[in-house]
Parts: C-alpha cells; sequence; structure tokens
C-alpha cells in the first residue's frame, strides 16, 4: 500500500456527480473514544447541533451543496453488535449533513457478489478500498480506477442499496 493514497475528504473534493461507500464489517476501531464514551452512556442530543457536528460533516454538506450525490450503505449482521447499535445511534449526523445511509441485514445480501474489502467509489471511476485488521483498526487504503473493480464495486454497491432498508426505517 502506497503511503500517497488520497484521504477521503481530497477525493469527495474533485468529485462532480456521485460517491458510494459499503461498508460490511461488524465492528471498527474499538478503541476509538466517542466508542468508549458511548459505552459508557453518553449520548449525541440532536437538538444540540454544537456539540456533535465536525468537520468530516462540514465536508460531506459542502460536496452535497455542489450537487455530489452521497450514499453508505452498511451490511450488518443481526443481532446487531454493539458497535453496530453504535454506529446506528450516531448516524443521524451523517443523515442531517446530506448523506443518504440505508442498512442491509447480512442474510439478506447471501447472493450479491461483493468486494473483499470495505470501499468509496467516487463518480463511477475511482474506487478507494479500505483495509482493517480483524479487530477493526485502520491499516490506510488503496486506490484503483481498474475497470473491472469499478464495475464491481458498482454492481455490488447499487444490489445492496436495492435491498437495504433506508436510516429512518431501519431499527436495531
Amino acid at each position: 500500500m502506497s503511503q500517497s493514497v488520497p484521504k477521503i475528504d481530497e477525493l469527495l473534493s474533485s468529485t462532480r456527480r456521485s460517491a458510494l461507500h459499503l461498508e460490511m464489517r461488524d465492528g471498527y476501531m474499538q478503541d476509538d473514544p466517542a466508542l468508549r464514551a458511548w459505552r459508557a452512556g453518553h449520548r449525541l442530543d440532536p437538538d444540540d447541533r454544537a456539540s456533535w457536528w465536525r468537520p468530516w460533516l462540514g465536508v460531506i454538506a459542502a460536496t452535497v451543496a455542489r450537487g455530489v450525490e452521497i450514499r453508505r450503505a452498511r451490511i450488518v449482521s443481526e443481532p446487531v453488535s454493539e458497535y453496530i447499535r453504535y454506529e446506528y445511534d450516531v448516524t443521524f449526523p451523517n443523515v442531517r449533513a446530506g448523506e443518504q445511509v440505508r442498512w442491509l441485514p447480512r442474510r439478506n445480501g447471501s447472493t450479491i457478489a461483493l468486494p473483499g474489502n470495505d470501499f468509496w467509489l467516487f463518480d463511477d471511476r475511482i474506487v478507494r478500498w479500505g483495509h482493517f485488521s480483524g479487530d477493526g483498526d485502520a491499516l490506510g487504503g488503496e486506490i484503483t480506477e481498474d475497470e473491472a473493480a469499478v464495475k464491481l464495486c458498482s454492481d455490488a454497491f447499487e444490489a445492496v442499496w436495492e435491498r437495504a432498508v433506508p436510516h429512518e426505517k431501519y431499527t436495531v
């Protein structure tokens, strides 16, 4: 993996039409301070925007304001893991920033051909793979414009999206 892999916000800055993000793990970064706070009982207050708005959400909002559609799909095991309950609870800021988010119970995706890693797909031409350890720690990323990889990711995402439940209708 190259150290020169662009960050997601850098790729979003040059995106013109669409950014798709597929997440397929039941847990990420278990030592995240926000996750630890959630485990201790802290919950985001939807009415106190200043307490949960962060720079990443500004990037999303600015990208959506330029007319870029941002969709995120999450494939999850059910019953959901503790991490997915946390992720569900902290998704409303993403939605308010302009992301469309859907959840696919893993059992409903058995017949979908999926890539081996989480990914972002920008403008149907650039895939940014996300690499994680078995415990969900981020190990970096990798970029490709390989047409077969782009097609696999596009087809997989659209199949997941079609079967997935919109965030506002999904319950954990």
